[in-house]
């Protein structure tokens, strides 16, 4: 007996394409290209959901280090003074006290100091 697959193959043709809307020129009307670059995005995206948590935590670690030089301390200096001080704020919290609120981030930075001046 033979198989047509003229409907199934359509479906998953117009399946694809759809995924692939939004890519620039042939990559998005035709179905080969469509696939090869659907499945290096794909790549590029599961790779991407990791490396973004390495990002923002660089650039938390830059915004702190830009903070507590203008307070002046050395980033490594704060960050252990902060754990002799036994002040357990994020990086993530400490670089939005560091943008937002200089002044609460001033009393953190003295405290780090204070800690290991002890």
């Amino acid at each position: 007996m033979r198989v047509k697959t003229g409907i199934v193959r359509h479906r998953r043709h117009k399946k694809l394409l759809k995924q692939a809307r939004g890519f620039y020129s042939g990559r998005r009307k035709h179905f080969r290209k469509a696939k090869e670059q659907l499945e290096r995005s794909l790549v590029y995206a599961y790779r991407d959901r990791r490396q973004k948590k390495r990002d923002f935590r660089k650039l938390w670690i830059i915004r702190i280090n830009a903070a507590a030089r203008l307070n002046d301390i050395s980033y490594s200096r704060f960050m252990h003074g902060l754990k002799l001080a036994n002040i357990e704020l994020d990086r993530k919290i400490l670089a939005d006290m560091a943008m937002n609120q200089p002044e609460a981030f001033a009393k953190v930075a003295d405290a780090a100091k204070a800690a290991l001046a002890k």
